[in-house]
């Protein structure tokens, strides 16, 4: 079944917490790997990604850190699994590798029912924002 990558999760949860706790103005990598029982480099080097497609503004220094720089509403779940991942996550194997590797990929017989689940998966992730996982 379709399963988002461990960073993708770590960057979803790392944005709801910043969305959550708009009051406090910086997240360290550091204290968000703690809160959250996950591997700090992994979280810091989605951040780092985050920030540099805009979704996370960084600060350096003592009171540095990580904030979000837009409102939970405009940032589109769909775009952050892209940023973090090369591709987007795929229902089967035929469709993440386009049949290249799969020797029924012509007779298959499930491949145009999965797709359609595909499209509306797509089309979920395309229309959620980070408010929607408050």
């Amino acid at each position: 079944m379709l399963q988002l990558s461990k960073k993708v999760e770590y960057g979803l949860i790392a944005l709801r917490h910043m969305a959550m706790n708009p009051s406090v103005r910086m997240f360290t990598a550091k204290e968000l790997a703690r809160t959250y029982d996950i591997p700090y480099e992994l979280l810091a080097k989605v951040l780092q990604k985050l920030t540099r497609a805009g979704i996370v503004s960084s600060t350096q220094g003592v009171r540095g850190g990580y904030a979000l720089a837009r409102r939970p509403e405009e940032v589109n779940v769909a775009h952050v699994i892209n940023i973090i991942e090369d591709e987007k996550p795929m229902i089967a194997e035929c469709y993440a590798e386009h049949g290249e590797n799969c020797s029924i990929f012509d007779a298959c017989t499930i491949r145009k029912p999965l797709g359609k689940v595909q499209q509306n998966l797509n089309l979920i992730f395309d229309h959620m924002t980070l408010r929607e996982i408050l």
